[in-house]
């Protein structure tokens, strides 16, 4: 195995430590430049004028960035690395949140967006190579941490920015989460300094085949590559959804933004509890299609008690949190479930995941065109409803016996 693929010593404990810090900080850092603007959208769009469609676009650009890196993640490892590359992200997205702080006018706000979506897609995109090379024996239980700590970043920017804001303002209240980024950056480079992790060689994916073996056929001419697309694809629409206008849409019912906030950041501790529960139980369910169903009914109910009963609050983030919480680990599951090879199945969960954040990112900008339309958020809720259902009918679908047909050999 070539040193460049490896670890070059075995790390200590202290180092393992060390390591684990410096994912967990890192993805602290993914979420609070996206989740801190719902909760000040009424201050921003006030300060600078803009309309909801341009305040969906300050969302939509780095949800679409995250689904063009994560379809680029191994071209991105093997001329970057993992430890320059995620440096340069993390720097990204420092950068853009102290591009805040003067409180810039419309321009200036998408340009961060575009700056802190692309460092959090690069993250995220090199952060995998970088965990399953340096915990080979338990990448899942690390994986698990990483993804449990960028939703508890989203909850704390969406809570922490409005008291923040009325101590300062909207703009140093976004731009002050560059010191946590800086001081991520200072410890992931002390960390990755520790390894040798040059740029991986390039290598044939496994959609493509290799040489000696028969090229299978591409993953965009199987139809289950475009079902498990959109299935992840309306999920994730759901969750950039809240993620934008879930705080707007009760400041608008006459909440206040750190109500507002605290009821975002509600619904991600959910989403939270949600994800771990389904790592642990999920083995329980060889056919997937009854959890499936039962997180999309709870997401459908939701999105109406959002609708009908915004009032009961509890129930609501209960509800949300547990549909959109529940959605993103069961479709990565459900889509690697469709191929037997390692390989195959991680160029297929890239497929999958860049093609259903592309997808998802037009679901906060569709949101905020309807909000200027009609001067509310309802019809929003009542759209990503009616999407809830065709993804119900969708999943009937997804038998074990489909995904063992999906899974099985093909030459194109």
């Amino acid at each position: 195995m070539s040193a460049k693929s490896t670890v070059s010593f075995k790390p200590t404990v202290q180092g393992r430590v060390i390591a684990v810090c410096a994912i967990v900080l890192l993805a602290l850092n993914l979420r609070p430049a996206l989740s801190g603007i719902s909760p000040l959208l009424d201050a921003i769009q006030a300060s600078t004028g803009i309309n909801g469609t341009v305040a969906g676009l300050l969302t939509t650009l780095p949800i679409l960035a995250m689904g063009v890196c994560a379809l680029l993640g191994e071209a991105l490892n093997n001329r970057l690395g993992e430890r320059w590359g995620i440096s340069l992200g993390v720097v990204f997205i420092a950068l853009a949140c102290a591009f805040r702080i003067p409180g810039p006018g419309a321009q200036g706000l998408l340009l961060s967006a575009v700056l802190a979506g692309s460092g959090i897609a690069i993250v995220q995109a090199l952060m995998p190579y970088f965990i399953k090379r340096t915990f080979p024996e338990d990448p899942s239980r690390i994986t698990g941490l990483y993804v449990t700590a960028i939703m508890a970043g989203a909850a704390v920017g969406a809570a922490v920015a409005p008291p923040l804001a009325d101590l300062t303002d909207w703009g140093t209240s976004l731009g002050l989460w560059a010191l946590p980024a800086v001081a991520a950056l200072l410890l992931w480079q002390q960390d990755a300094g520790r390894y040798r992790t040059s740029r991986a060689k390039p290598r044939r994916s496994a959609a493509g085949g290799s040489a000696g073996t028969p090229a299978k056929r591409p993953l965009w001419r199987e139809l289950r590559t475009w079902e498990l697309i959109a299935l992840f694809g309306l999920g994730t629409g759901a969750f950039t959804l809240l993620l934008a206008w879930l705080p707007p849409y009760y400041t608008a019912l006459g909440w206040n933004p750190a109500a507002a906030g605290l009821m975002l950041g509600g619904v991600t501790l959910t989403e939270v509890c949600a994800g771990l529960a389904i790592s642990a139980w999920i083995g329980r369910f060889p056919d997937r299609r009854g959890p499936l169903l039962f997180v999309q009914t709870s997401l459908l109910a939701g999105l109406a008690l959002l609708i009908l009963a915004p009032h009961l609050t509890v129930a609501v983030c209960i509800l949300l949190g547990i549909g959109v919480g529940s959605l993103f680990p069961l479709t990565l599951i459900v889509t690697i479930d469709h191929r037997d090879d390692p390989a195959e199945a991680g160029a297929l969960a890239a497929a999958v995941q860049g093609g259903g954040y592309i997808f998802a990112s037009l679901m906060p900008v569709l949101a905020g065109m309807l909000r200027d339309r009609f001067n509310d958020l309802t019809q929003a809720w009542v759209a990503m409803g009616i999407g809830v259902l065709l993804l119900m009918l969708m999943t009937l679908r997804f038998s074990p016996a489909s995904a063992r047909r999906a899974a099985a050999p093909r030459e194109g």
